[in-house]
């Protein structure tokens, strides 16, 4: 190994006593090649047994606890009882090489593009009309929708228990309905709910980390990982709709309610892991990572992401972070991770040819949804993404 990357390759105990050989984490990668009900596939088990060596902790894309919260049209169902045959296939097939494999729950709410095109309906905390994929209208979520959606989530992290996984993630991230709770500039309810207060608005995020975390104590083994991930500010030019103080004080009231062993930082745009604070205050233009680093240090683990994509960019990251995720990288060089450990940096090759489809076990649709978003983040090379893009329209 390269002395250089020595920092990557040091373990890491989460807080809950797992230990892990390395500071890599395989991120979140829609494939878009489950069926059209969400239900796990072959493809699916083999694109992710191709990577099972990838990283010691390993989170699927999202999985949608309910229809109306979901995002992509092929993506993963954990909404009911019929998707934990196919989720036990695919836990297993994620941790035959010894890796930690941890289901994402999410709820998309207004950003529910397929509920949007399947169902016509989408839900937030306020009512609003946009236009986009289509012209449509979100629906204020009544505080029974709200108790239902809780109780949703209660039993997606039941469903991970008992489909194998060694862990779940509630991702709060950017645009998704526990994010839009918390945001000012989409949450205008005047109830306990509502925008009136920091309590109010982390009221709904808070009330799920509570509900999947009793489920956690009830029926997890000890060990059980509990992740979250979340975008720590929210600006508009001049305006704000949450600062990076709100977040962490956010991420403090949960660590009341629960023990949290990680904390993942994401957001859109290149290079995430070096935002710099936009939003006025004692933090403005100092990196975000940083400020939640040392806010969290000494209690929860934090995993920089977004734009990682060379052993350089990963020993950046981790300069304000314990632990690194990637996601493109992964689909064309499965064995990142390997040949960095090994010295073999420059075999490192993000390209690929169509004659290594077969050993990349990639899904030709895989990127229907998500081309675009790896052209904004240029996470792979641009030949790469153009590639990408001939496959899926080919289907």
């Amino acid at each position: 190994m390269n002395k250089k990357y020595s920092p990557l390759f040091e373990p890491l105990t989460l807080p809950n006593g797992i230990e892990l050989s390395n500071r890599f984490v395989l991120s979140p990668m829609i494939t878009n090649s489950s069926t059209a009900d969400g239900y796990v596939t072959k493809e699916d088990e083999l694109y992710h047994a191709r990577r099972a060596g990838s990283a010691p902790i390993q989170v699927t894309g999202a999985a949608y606890i309910e229809p109306y919260g979901q995002l992509f049209e092929y993506g993963f169902s954990v909404a009911d009882d019929r998707a934990v045959p196919g989720l036990k296939k695919l836990a297993a097939a994620m941790k035959k090489d010894g890796a930690k494999a941890i289901l994402q729950l999410t709820h998309a709410g207004r950003f529910s593009n397929q509920a949007i095109l399947d169902l016509g309906v989408v839900y937030g905390p306020s009512f609003m009309e946009l236009n986009t994929p289509v012209k449509h209208q979100v629906l204020p979520m009544t505080k029974r929708k709200i108790n239902m959606v809780i109780q949703q989530y209660a039993d997606a992290a039941r469903r991970a228990i008992e489909a194998g996984f060694d862990g779940v993630e509630v991702s709060a991230a950017q645009r998704l309905l526990i994010q839009t709770f918390f945001s000012t500039f989409s949450n205008e309810r005047d109830d306990e709910y509502g925008a009136g207060s920091l309590e109010n608005r982390s009221r709904f995020g808070l009330e799920v980390i509570k509900a999947v975390s009793d489920v956690i104590k009830k029926e997890a083994p000890e060990d059980f990982i509990f992740g979250f991930r979340g975008t720590p500010e929210e600006t508009r030019g001049e305006d704000t709709g949450y600062s990076v103080d709100d977040f962490l004080q956010f991420i403090d009231r949960a660590r009341e309610i629960t023990n949290i062993h990680y904390v993942a930082i994401a957001s859109w745009g290149r290079n995430i892991y070096q935002n710099e604070v936009r939003g006025k205050g004692p933090h403005q233009g100092q990196p975000v990572n940083k400020v939640v680093y040392e806010h969290l240090k000494g209690k929860i683990p934090m995993m920089a992401t977004g734009g990682v994509n060379t052993p350089d960019k990963a020993l950046e990251a981790l300069e304000y972070a314990d632990m690194v995720g990637a996601s493109s990288p992964f689909i064309t060089e499965p064995d990142f991770v390997p040949k960095l450990r090994d010295g073999r940096e420059d075999d490192i090759d993000l390209q690929f040819t169509i004659d290594e489809l077969d050993d990349l076990k990639i899904p030709k649709a895989a990127f229907k949804d998500i081309v675009r978003m790896m052209d904004y983040g240029e996470g792979l090379p641009k030949e790469t993404r153009d590639e990408l893009r001939r496959l899926a329209d080919e289907e």
